[in-house]
């Protein structure tokens, strides 16, 4: 089905047919690249990405930093290493990185680095090749250097030095044995000394067995510059147009999340009235410009859909309300499930805050929508026209719940978007060095290796038999940072099975260990427990500051509900501007942090450790 001439023969056969065979590589950074070029663009900056000059002191300080998630070539945790310990300040570096970062050529990293920064001297091997090897410090990285060291040290032609490259990359004994001989007579010839000669094509020999080909090395570290020279300059467009591209891939997502953390740049929730379907750029006049989730990566929804959602939108202003949308909108591209991903990710807020109502009311929502098309197509209006009626309607037709409690709320959410984007389930338990727990981004940044404490909720678990025949599981992990997996062995997941199929946060001990090359540590556990009990465990008590006595019922029902524990708990009472009054709670509670939000949200309390 293809509009060119293909054929299915192998690349020798097609050559001694006198065709020629080019690679056509299709990368989808380009595209980001161009999406990125657009983004900027609507600032009123053009950039000409043929036209970047090749000095730019902002790229170079971020690639010295390997602050390169996202930089095509440059973002495995090897080649961050590389870059940390090179310190690139050319084009040129990047080009001879990204030659030498793969199997064989690797050895030759610490050696260019070294040499780079004068802590190795510099051979070039003989006078009549200098200029061939001082860009790469006397180390042969490209089969261009083979071929033209040929030429120069041999007197080969540039034909017969290709023919050279490709004799060694083949290991053709006896093919390699007459190439031998004519390198070293063709040095001696143009005085070289014999066993110089000899030396030389041993090197050539090794070197060119995993020999980089230039051209393609440097269009590829081209690419790498230009991605790198749009994250140092306009990070926000850069991480818009890379997020746009992975729009259905959570696990891309979560890690692009991370680096907008890390970069100071603000996601902004998915909403009815302010997102696109893709993720898009917002500018807003106080605050910097931050990006905005695209509906489409919200889970089930389709960007059909949400493309259709957002013209609706277009065409008839912003939505007044949850009815005021499904009423809009074409019933053929709505159905409930959508409603209820779209309900559970957030994307109503603005209107309603209530999640757990909207996403009981999906089907109500869908009904309207299939309603109000048939009012549309019949002709017909609706029986009461303007907002007194539209907000009849609301009252009439949305369920009268109340809203999810938190963890149940970001339980949902994570469900619809993949991540906790609004919050995270470990927020409830404030500062947890307390209990002497790291944040996995802390484990990743350090590289630490030994023992240490991890907290995270299970978001996936997969269990199979150890080659002895024992069960054991490996286990996804989110704390606020991001996802770690940590692997519980037989003895271990047999005593704690309970406690990982609970769907609440917990507290790991873990032995972190690296494996050589490794971009994420091996995290194995010998203990864990409940996050809650410890964390309840670790507060001496709180002080409840009240302006009345109204919500005191509230209180007593949320410690009563936890039950009895080692917490103190004070009362303060402000008697209507009166001398303070301090009320200590006879016994203590297990102030379980859930507990502790829950106070902390009834209004008119104020709540502070002790």
């Amino acid at each position: 089905r293809s509009d060119i001439p293909v054929t299915q023969f192998s690349m020798k056969y097609v050559e001694e047919a006198g065709l020629v065979k080019f690679d056509f590589l299709g990368l989808k950074t380009l595209t980001v690249l161009a999406k990125a070029c657009e983004l900027i663009a609507q600032t009123g900056t053009r950039i000409d990405l043929a036209a970047l000059p090749l000095d730019d002191r902002k790229t170079f300080e971020m690639l010295c930093r390997a602050e390169t998630a996202g930089v095509f070539q440059l973002e495995s945790s090897g080649m961050r290493d590389a870059l940390r310990r090179l310190r690139p300040d050319r084009f040129e570096d990047i080009i001879a990185v990204v030659a030498l970062f793969r199997p064989g050529p690797m050895e030759n990293i610490p050696s260019y680095i070294a040499r780079k920064h004068g802590e190795e001297p510099i051979d070039t091997l003989h006078p009549s090749i200098a200029d061939i090897l001082t860009e790469t410090y006397g180390i042969m990285i490209y089969q261009e250097q083979v071929m033209q060291i040929a030429q120069e040290l041999a007197g080969y032609s540039l034909g017969k030095a290709d023919l050279l490259r490709r004799a060694m990359g083949k290991k053709i004994k006896s093919e390699m044995e007459a190439q031998r001989h004519d390198f070293i007579e063709g040095a001696v010839v143009r005085g070289v000394p014999q066993r110089k000669a000899e030396t030389i094509f041993a090197l050539v020999d090794k070197f060119a067995g995993y020999g980089f080909n230039k051209s393609h090395a440097a269009a590829y570290a081209l690419v790498a510059y230009q991605t790198a020279f749009l994250k140092a300059n306009f990070p926000v467009e850069f991480m818009a147009a890379t997020m746009i591209y992975d729009t259905h891939n959570t696990d891309k997502l979560n890690q692009h999340r991370q680096e907008l953390q890390r970069l100071g740049i603000e996601l902004l929730p998915p909403d009815i009235n302010r997102s696109q379907a893709t993720f898009s750029v917002e500018r807003r006049e106080d605050k910097p410009a931050a990006i905005r989730y695209g509906l489409a990566a919200v889970k089930n929804v389709g960007g059909g859909a949400m493309g259709a959602l957002v013209q609706a939108r277009g065409e008839s202003g912003p939505f007044k309300s949850v009815m005021d949308f499904a009423r809009r909108l074409d019933a053929r591209l709505i159905n409930k499930r959508q409603v209820e991903s779209l309900a559970a990710a957030g994307v109503f807020d603005n209107l309603d805050s209530n999640r757990a109502r909207l996403f009981a009311a999906a089907e109500t929502l869908v009904r309207c929508a299939a309603a109000e098309s048939q009012r549309r197509e019949c002709g017909q209006g609706l029986l009461f026209d303007g907002e007194q009626a539209e907000a009849e309607q609301d009252r009439l037709q949305l369920p009268l719940l109340e809203d999810w409690p938190t963890m149940e709320r970001l339980r949902h959410e994570f469900e619809a978007i993949g991540f906790y984007l609004s919050a995270h389930p470990l927020d409830a338990y404030g500062n947890l060095t307390k209990l002497e727990v790291l944040p996995y981004s802390e484990v990743l940044r350090t590289k630490l290796s030994g023992r240490c404490k991890l907290a995270g909720i299970v978001i996936g678990k997969r269990e199979l038999n150890s080659r002895k025949g024992n069960r054991m599981a490996f286990v996804q992990c989110s704390d606020a940072g991001g996802v770690f997996e940590v692997t519980l062995f037989s003895e271990v997941l047999s005593r704690s099975r309970d406690l990982l199929d609970a769907a609440e946060p917990l507290l790991f001990n873990v032995t972190v260990e690296w494996m050589p090359g490794a971009e994420q540590p091996r995290l194995t556990v010998h203990d864990l427990e409940s996050l809650e009990i410890r964390a309840a465990e670790a507060v001496r008590g709180i002080r409840v500051f009240l302006d009345d006595v109204g919500p005191l019922n509230s209180i007593r029902s949320l410690l009563e509900r936890d039950g009895k524990g080692r917490g103190k708990v004070v009362l303060l009472l402000d008697l209507e501007g009166k001398q303070e009054v301090e009320v200590k709670l006879p016994g203590g509670y297990r102030l379980s942090p859930s507990a502790y939000q829950a106070i902390k949200a009834i209004p008119g309390v104020v709540t502070q450790d002790f």
